[in-house]
């Protein structure tokens, strides 16, 4: 077995959801959920389908959104995984959703952070192991963090 990591291309004002998932109809299933979520938000998705002809299957309704999650998808390259990119949005809007989706198996991150995906490589395929989402602590906040925090969570409307 050999590992890599795989650094993830999230443009600038997106976020990224990646998962793992069991059955091909799971690309129009989180199609649907994320048309359904938040109006006007932009995005595209990527799924690696593990058997059959064994291709990447993408749909989304912003090209730009959906060739960057058919290009992370292919770094990647693990079967049964997808890639979620979205603007206009956050993850917090549509990831209920995305874990309640009866294909879906699990969630790796949700984030805007950078992201590495350590994977692992058999002769049989490629699998996600972990992934690394943006930055080691620094420290523990202080009065002043816990004030920029709660002003930043009402500034984006998520507490009054």
């Amino acid at each position: 077995m050999e590992l890599h990591t795989v650094k993830i291309e999230i443009p600038e004002g997106a976020n990224i959801i990646i998962g793992q998932t069991h059955f091909i109809k799971t690309i129009e299933d989180l199609y649907e959920i994320m048309v359904g979520a938040v109006p006007n938000m932009k995005f595209g998705i990527a799924f690696c389908e593990a058997s059959g002809p064994c291709l990447i299957r993408k749909e989304g309704n912003d090209s730009d959104l959906t060739e960057v999650a058919v290009k992370n998808a292919s770094s990647i390259a693990a079967g049964h995984t997808f890639v979620i990119l979205m603007k206009d949005a956050f993850p917090i809007n549509v990831l209920n959703a995305v874990k309640n989706c009866q294909e879906v198996c699990s969630i790796f991150c949700a984030t805007a952070n950078p992201v590495e995906v350590v994977v692992a490589e058999t002769e049989l395929g490629r699998g996600i192991m972990g992934v690394i989402d943006g930055f080691a602590p620094k420290g523990v906040e202080n009065e002043d963090d816990i004030k920029a925090r709660k002003s930043l969570l009402r500034k984006f409307g998520y507490k009054c």
